[in-house]
């Protein structure tokens, strides 16, 4: 059990990161290994967004303090919470859904239980987590746009190349 001074010191730094805070997942993480835990927290630090575990009971404080109407003593299970400093909840969504895959073919207890928008005060349901997951990064589909742009001027250029080898020879 946690003494009093341990308490608050977590509830300092749950109030620092989610003053820094844009989005928020909240997952049950009870069926992932330490190691699984370890990646996520890793493939989260590359998006800036950081894996912590704090007790519904202080979180509900926290989000008290802060004035967000709030209530994570909802969830009935263990509950991670991934705070999200950027705007795109996608970037850090996607490893968030590539670790629930890789737990639900295992048919272990890992799941995505709501995303919530500070900002907009907007809860994200568990599918539209899911959906949210599976989709590309920015980068992937500003390159597919990009290829659908391009590809009719390829079309074109290939198209004058062919006529202008059949005038020359």
């Amino acid at each position: 059990m946690k003494s009093k001074i341990q308490k608050q010191k977590e509830i300092e730094l749950g109030e620092k990161l989610l003053k820094e805070s844009q989005n928020l997942i909240f997952v049950d993480f009870s069926g992932a290994t330490v190691n699984d835990l370890k990646n996520l927290k890793n493939n989260l630090k590359k998006q800036k967004a950081s894996f912590k575990v704090v007790k519904k009971r202080l979180l509900k404080i926290i989000f008290q303090r802060l004035g967000i109407d709030f209530d994570p003593t909802q969830f009935d299970a263990q509950v991670g919470t991934i705070f999200i400093p950027a705007e795109d909840i996608t970037e850090a969504a996607s490893p968030v859904y590539r670790l629930f895959k890789e737990k639900e073919k295992q048919k272990t207890g890992f799941k995505i239980l709501i995303g919530y928008d500070i900002k907009n005060k907007l809860i994200l349901d568990e599918e539209k987590m899911k959906f949210i997951g599976q989709l590309p990064s920015r980068e992937i589909v500003l390159g597919q746009f990009l290829g659908t742009i391009a590809a009719p001027i390829r079309a074109m250029l290939y198209i004058l190349s062919e006529r202008s080898k059949k005038t020359t020879s």
